[in-house]
Protein backbone atom coordinates (compact mmCIF):
# COMPACT_ATOMS: atom_id res chain seq x y z
CA UNK A 1 0.00 0.00 0.00
CA UNK A 2 2.94 2.30 0.73
CA UNK A 3 5.86 0.68 -1.09
CA UNK A 4 8.03 3.81 -0.99
CA UNK A 5 8.51 7.14 0.75
CA UNK A 6 9.21 10.26 -1.29
CA UNK A 7 11.46 12.86 0.34
CA UNK A 8 11.90 15.47 -2.36
CA UNK A 9 13.93 13.87 -5.14
CA UNK A 10 14.80 10.90 -2.92
CA UNK A 11 12.61 7.78 -3.04
CA UNK A 12 13.16 5.34 -0.17
CA UNK A 13 11.69 1.80 -0.18
CA UNK A 14 9.40 1.60 2.84
CA UNK A 15 10.18 -1.99 3.90
CA UNK A 16 13.97 -1.71 4.34
CA UNK A 17 13.59 1.72 5.95
CA UNK A 18 11.18 0.32 8.55
CA UNK A 19 13.51 -2.65 9.17
CA UNK A 20 16.40 -0.29 9.96
CA UNK A 21 14.18 1.80 12.24
CA UNK A 22 12.79 -1.31 13.95
CA UNK A 23 16.25 -2.77 14.60
CA UNK A 24 17.38 0.48 16.21
CA UNK A 25 14.23 0.64 18.37
CA UNK A 26 14.57 -3.01 19.43
CA UNK A 27 18.19 -2.53 20.55
CA UNK A 28 17.29 0.63 22.43
CA UNK A 29 14.40 -1.06 24.25
CA UNK A 30 16.55 -4.07 25.18
CA UNK A 31 19.25 -1.83 26.65
CA UNK A 32 16.72 0.20 28.62
CA UNK A 33 14.86 -2.92 29.76
CA UNK A 34 18.01 -4.67 30.96
CA UNK A 35 19.10 -1.61 32.91
CA UNK A 36 15.63 -1.24 34.45
CA UNK A 37 15.74 -4.88 35.60
CA UNK A 38 19.24 -4.43 37.11
CA UNK A 39 20.84 -6.76 34.59
CA UNK A 40 24.17 -6.51 32.74
CA UNK A 41 22.89 -4.10 30.09
CA UNK A 42 26.03 -4.06 27.85
CA UNK A 43 26.13 -7.86 27.65
CA UNK A 44 22.40 -8.17 26.99
CA UNK A 45 22.73 -5.43 24.37
CA UNK A 46 25.59 -7.34 22.72
CA UNK A 47 23.48 -10.50 22.68
CA UNK A 48 20.70 -8.55 20.96
CA UNK A 49 23.11 -7.09 18.42
CA UNK A 50 24.42 -10.56 17.55
CA UNK A 51 20.91 -11.96 17.21
CA UNK A 52 19.71 -9.05 15.09
CA UNK A 53 22.75 -9.08 12.81
CA UNK A 54 22.40 -12.80 12.14
CA UNK A 55 18.63 -12.44 11.84
CA UNK A 56 18.74 -9.66 9.26
CA UNK A 57 21.37 -11.51 7.21
CA UNK A 58 19.38 -14.74 7.36
CA UNK A 59 16.14 -12.97 6.42
CA UNK A 60 17.83 -11.35 3.44
CA UNK A 61 19.70 -14.45 2.23
CA UNK A 62 16.66 -16.69 2.60
CA UNK A 63 14.68 -14.21 0.48
CA UNK A 64 17.42 -14.28 -2.15
CA UNK A 65 17.47 -18.09 -2.12
CA UNK A 66 13.70 -18.24 -2.51
CA UNK A 67 13.79 -15.93 -5.52
CA UNK A 68 17.19 -16.95 -6.84
CA UNK A 69 16.21 -16.90 -10.54
CA UNK A 70 15.56 -13.17 -10.23
CA UNK A 71 19.03 -12.56 -8.74
CA UNK A 72 21.06 -14.86 -10.95
CA UNK A 73 21.20 -12.33 -13.77
CA UNK A 74 22.14 -9.44 -11.44
CA UNK A 75 24.07 -10.85 -8.45
CA UNK A 76 25.13 -7.41 -7.18
CA UNK A 77 21.53 -6.79 -6.12
CA UNK A 78 22.00 -9.46 -3.46
CA UNK A 79 24.07 -7.05 -1.36
CA UNK A 80 21.74 -4.14 -2.00
CA UNK A 81 18.50 -5.10 -0.26
CA UNK A 82 16.98 -1.61 -0.45
CA UNK A 83 15.20 -2.60 -3.66
CA UNK A 84 13.69 -5.88 -2.44
CA UNK A 85 12.81 -7.76 0.71
CA UNK A 86 13.38 -10.19 3.53
CA UNK A 87 11.81 -13.34 4.97
CA UNK A 88 11.13 -12.19 8.54
CA UNK A 89 10.34 -15.57 10.11
CA UNK A 90 13.58 -17.08 8.80
CA UNK A 91 15.36 -14.12 10.33
CA UNK A 92 13.62 -14.56 13.68
CA UNK A 93 14.55 -18.25 13.84
CA UNK A 94 18.19 -17.74 12.86
CA UNK A 95 18.58 -14.66 15.04
CA UNK A 96 17.01 -16.44 18.01
CA UNK A 97 19.40 -19.37 17.63
CA UNK A 98 22.42 -17.04 17.41
CA UNK A 99 21.29 -15.12 20.50
CA UNK A 100 20.75 -18.36 22.43
CA UNK A 101 24.25 -19.68 21.77
CA UNK A 102 25.82 -16.29 22.48
CA UNK A 103 23.96 -16.19 25.78
CA UNK A 104 25.26 -19.65 26.63
CA UNK A 105 28.78 -18.51 25.77
CA UNK A 106 28.47 -15.46 28.04
CA UNK A 107 26.72 -17.56 30.72
CA UNK A 108 23.73 -15.28 30.95
CA UNK A 109 20.82 -16.59 33.07
CA UNK A 110 18.05 -17.71 30.75
CA UNK A 111 14.88 -16.44 32.39
CA UNK A 112 16.05 -12.95 33.44
CA UNK A 113 17.63 -12.46 30.02
CA UNK A 114 14.36 -13.40 28.31
CA UNK A 115 12.60 -10.82 30.50
CA UNK A 116 15.01 -8.11 29.36
CA UNK A 117 14.76 -9.13 25.70
CA UNK A 118 10.96 -9.08 25.60
CA UNK A 119 10.51 -5.37 24.76
CA UNK A 120 12.95 -5.72 21.87
CA UNK A 121 11.23 -8.84 20.57
CA UNK A 122 7.88 -7.07 20.65
CA UNK A 123 9.42 -4.13 18.79
CA UNK A 124 10.59 -6.53 16.07
CA UNK A 125 7.13 -8.05 15.78
CA UNK A 126 5.66 -4.57 15.46
CA UNK A 127 8.21 -3.85 12.74
CA UNK A 128 7.22 -6.98 10.83
CA UNK A 129 3.57 -5.94 11.00
CA UNK A 130 4.40 -2.41 9.82
CA UNK A 131 6.45 -3.72 6.91
CA UNK A 132 3.62 -6.07 5.97
CA UNK A 133 1.11 -3.23 6.23
CA UNK A 134 3.20 -0.81 4.18
CA UNK A 135 4.50 -3.02 1.42
CA UNK A 136 3.86 -6.67 2.19
CA UNK A 137 1.46 -9.25 0.80
CA UNK A 138 -0.80 -9.63 3.84
CA UNK A 139 -4.35 -8.30 3.75
CA UNK A 140 -7.58 -8.67 5.70
CA UNK A 141 -11.05 -9.86 4.85
CA UNK A 142 -13.54 -7.54 3.22
CA UNK A 143 -15.51 -5.38 5.64
CA UNK A 144 -17.52 -2.17 5.84
CA UNK A 145 -16.43 -1.07 9.34
CA UNK A 146 -15.48 2.60 9.52
CA UNK A 147 -11.82 1.84 10.25
CA UNK A 148 -11.45 -0.35 7.16
CA UNK A 149 -8.60 0.34 4.74
CA UNK A 150 -8.85 0.10 0.98
CA UNK A 151 -6.81 -2.68 -0.58
CA UNK A 152 -7.30 -4.26 -3.98
CA UNK A 153 -10.25 -1.96 -4.56
CA UNK A 154 -12.35 -2.93 -1.50
CA UNK A 155 -12.51 -2.13 2.21
CA UNK A 156 -10.59 -4.63 4.33
CA UNK A 157 -9.70 -5.28 7.96
CA UNK A 158 -6.28 -3.72 8.78
CA UNK A 159 -5.03 -6.98 10.30
CA UNK A 160 -1.45 -5.75 10.67
CA UNK A 161 -2.66 -2.84 12.79
CA UNK A 162 -4.61 -5.28 14.96
CA UNK A 163 -1.36 -7.21 15.50
CA UNK A 164 0.38 -3.99 16.53
CA UNK A 165 -2.34 -3.22 19.08
CA UNK A 166 -1.78 -6.57 20.81
CA UNK A 167 2.01 -6.11 20.73
CA UNK A 168 1.64 -2.67 22.32
CA UNK A 169 -0.68 -4.14 24.97
CA UNK A 170 1.96 -6.76 25.74
CA UNK A 171 4.62 -4.04 25.98
CA UNK A 172 2.46 -1.95 28.30
CA UNK A 173 1.79 -4.98 30.50
CA UNK A 174 5.54 -5.75 30.61
CA UNK A 175 6.21 -2.28 31.99
CA UNK A 176 3.47 -2.56 34.61
CA UNK A 177 4.57 -6.02 35.76
CA UNK A 178 8.22 -4.97 35.94
CA UNK A 179 7.33 -2.30 38.47
CA UNK A 180 6.16 -4.83 41.02
CA UNK A 181 6.63 -8.41 42.13
CA UNK A 182 7.36 -11.04 39.49
CA UNK A 183 9.26 -14.28 39.07
CA UNK A 184 12.12 -14.77 36.63
CA UNK A 185 10.67 -15.34 33.18
CA UNK A 186 7.22 -13.97 33.98
CA UNK A 187 7.70 -10.81 31.91
CA UNK A 188 8.70 -12.89 28.89
CA UNK A 189 5.78 -15.29 29.35
CA UNK A 190 3.38 -12.36 29.65
CA UNK A 191 4.54 -10.87 26.37
CA UNK A 192 4.44 -14.27 24.67
CA UNK A 193 0.94 -15.11 25.91
CA UNK A 194 -0.61 -11.75 25.03
CA UNK A 195 0.88 -11.66 21.55
CA UNK A 196 -0.07 -15.29 20.85
CA UNK A 197 -3.63 -14.62 21.99
CA UNK A 198 -3.68 -11.60 19.71
CA UNK A 199 -2.53 -13.57 16.69
CA UNK A 200 -5.15 -16.21 17.47
CA UNK A 201 -7.80 -13.49 17.30
CA UNK A 202 -6.39 -11.58 14.33
CA UNK A 203 -6.05 -14.60 12.06
CA UNK A 204 -9.84 -14.87 11.93
CA UNK A 205 -9.88 -11.56 10.00
CA UNK A 206 -7.05 -12.36 7.57
CA UNK A 207 -8.03 -13.08 3.98
CA UNK A 208 -4.86 -14.88 2.89
CA UNK A 209 -4.12 -17.08 5.90
CA UNK A 210 -1.81 -20.06 5.65
CA UNK A 211 -4.25 -22.98 5.39
CA UNK A 212 -3.61 -26.60 6.37
CA UNK A 213 -5.70 -29.21 4.54
CA UNK A 214 -7.63 -26.27 3.03
CA UNK A 215 -9.62 -25.85 6.24
CA UNK A 216 -7.43 -24.99 9.24
CA UNK A 217 -5.56 -21.74 9.67
CA UNK A 218 -1.95 -22.72 10.32
CA UNK A 219 -1.04 -19.57 12.25
CA UNK A 220 -3.97 -20.09 14.62
CA UNK A 221 -2.70 -23.59 15.37
CA UNK A 222 0.77 -22.18 16.05
CA UNK A 223 -0.71 -19.40 18.22
CA UNK A 224 -2.75 -21.94 20.22
CA UNK A 225 0.37 -24.04 20.81
CA UNK A 226 2.45 -21.03 21.89
CA UNK A 227 -0.30 -19.73 24.17
CA UNK A 228 -0.80 -23.09 25.88
CA UNK A 229 2.97 -23.54 26.26
CA UNK A 230 3.25 -20.07 27.83
CA UNK A 231 0.43 -20.79 30.29
CA UNK A 232 1.91 -24.18 31.24
CA UNK A 233 5.39 -22.71 31.68
CA UNK A 234 3.94 -19.86 33.76
CA UNK A 235 2.63 -22.45 36.21
CA UNK A 236 5.93 -24.33 36.33
CA UNK A 237 8.22 -21.31 36.64
CA UNK A 238 5.85 -19.47 38.96
CA UNK A 239 5.82 -22.28 41.52
CA UNK A 240 9.13 -20.98 42.90
CA UNK A 241 7.58 -17.70 44.00
CA UNK A 242 7.96 -14.11 42.94
CA UNK A 243 10.56 -11.49 43.75
CA UNK A 244 10.68 -7.75 44.03
CA UNK A 245 12.93 -6.40 41.32
CA UNK A 246 11.09 -3.80 39.30
CA UNK A 247 12.39 -0.25 38.84
CA UNK A 248 10.81 0.68 35.51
Amino acid sequence: MFPSLSLGPLVIPTGPFLVILGVWLALWLVEKGAAALDQDAPTVYALSAVGLTVGVLAARLSFVALYWPAYRAAPLTIIWPMTSGFLPWAGLLAGGAAAFFYGRYRRLPLRPTLDALTPGLLALLITISLVDFAAGPGYGRETDVFWAITAYGVGRHPVQLYEIVFALAALYGWRRLARGSYFDGQLFLWGTAVYAAGRLFVEAFRANSWLIANDYRGMQIVAWAVLLAAIFTWGVWGSGGAKEEGHV
